[in-house]
């Protein structure tokens, strides 16, 4: 069985920023045994992730997204699709940035083949103790969304999770 990282980021300060993280602590109350996954409050992004993405086959990285969309929006970027979202969006709140996780992560033969990035539409990113009334029904979706990717890909062992050489 491969093993997926559902990897929450945020900042639970920023009201909307918090969402990956929100999203983590739903799956932890809600879905907290399910075969093959672990679940990752990344908050605020730092070069220790590093290490739990190359102990994966799988990465699902769950964050609030500049989508352009109404807030509350949902959306999946799997794989390529992820790397080109990433790549036209490189500014980042956070210290480090996804990008440079996954750049390490090449450099060191350990990035997921299979990985996605669920992204929602923030309402709002000012100082908050939760998320708008927008962007919190969008909490259990993306969870679904994470859990789904999960079990399709241990449904499809004809892709290896890691990069072949």
């Amino acid at each position: 069985m491969s093993k997926t990282l559902i990897l929450g980021i945020g900042n639970t300060l920023l009201s909307d920023e918090g969402f990956g993280v929100y999203t983590i602590d739903y799956l932890l109350k809600h879905h907290p045994d399910i075969p093959g996954t672990t679940y990752l409050d990344g908050g605020t992004l730092s070069f220790t992730l590093a290490g739990p993405i190359a102990e994966h086959d799988n990465l699902v990285v769950i964050d609030a997204a500049q989508l352009q969309s109404p807030a509350g929006t949902l959306r999946t970027f799997i794989g390529p699709e992820m790397d080109r979202f990433l790549s036209g969006n490189r500014s980042s709140v956070h210290e480090v940035s996804l990008t440079d996780l996954l750049d390490i992560a090449r450099l060191s033969d350990t990035c997921p083949e299979r990985r996605a990035l669920i992204g929602v539409q923030p309402a709002s990113i000012d100082w908050g103790d939760g998320t708008t009334a927008e962007v919190t029904p969008a909490i259990a979706r993306a969870a679904a969304a994470a859990l789904q990717l999960h079990a399709d890909w241990q449904a499809d062992p004809r892709v290896s999770g890691k990069p072949s050489a």
